[in-house]
């Protein structure tokens, strides 16, 4: 269901409209696939669908399409801080998002933006990922970890 929101919310923001075949294509689904999320989006109110007439957010569907949209590109940052290659950050954004607490989600977002406000943090950690990968990590006084 999150998926379809932040879809149809990311395709009405670039076209200004969503359509059941856009859905199904983005989402590489049916469109009989489409059509019955839209009808259970509808049932619980984040979206109002009619068949041939089109797709509306609501104010709710709008305000979970948008957190699941921030959610979805704070974690893209997040892996690709990391060092993520990119052809593995979409694969994994779609297993970690569905997955992972909000409160998690929210350590990583601090996580995120305390790497924006500290960029010689990253560097540090991105030097302590090059020791690691290279063998094993030092501590601080040059020891073996």
């Amino acid at each position: 269901m999150e998926d379809y929101l932040e879809k149809i919310y990311e395709l009405m923001h670039e076209k200004g409209y969503a359509r059941v075949s856009d859905i199904a294509s983005s989402l590489d689904v049916q469109p009989s696939s489409v059509t019955k999320m839209l009808q259970k989006l509808d049932e619980n109110h984040y979206v109002t669908y009619e068949k041939y007439r089109g797709i509306l957010l609501t104010a709710r569907g709008q305000r979970l399409g948008k957190l699941m949209k921030e959610r979805h590109h704070m974690l893209e940052e997040f892996l690709r801080m990391l060092g993520v290659s990119e052809e593995t950050i979409h694969k994994d954004v779609e297993g970690i998002e569905h997955h992972v607490s909000p409160h998690t989600l929210q350590c990583l977002q601090a996580l995120v933006l305390f790497f924006d406000d500290h960029p010689e943090s990253l560097n540090d950690l991105h030097a302590y990922t090059e020791q690691f990968e290279m063998g094993s990590p030092t501590d601080t006084e040059g020891k073996s970890v």
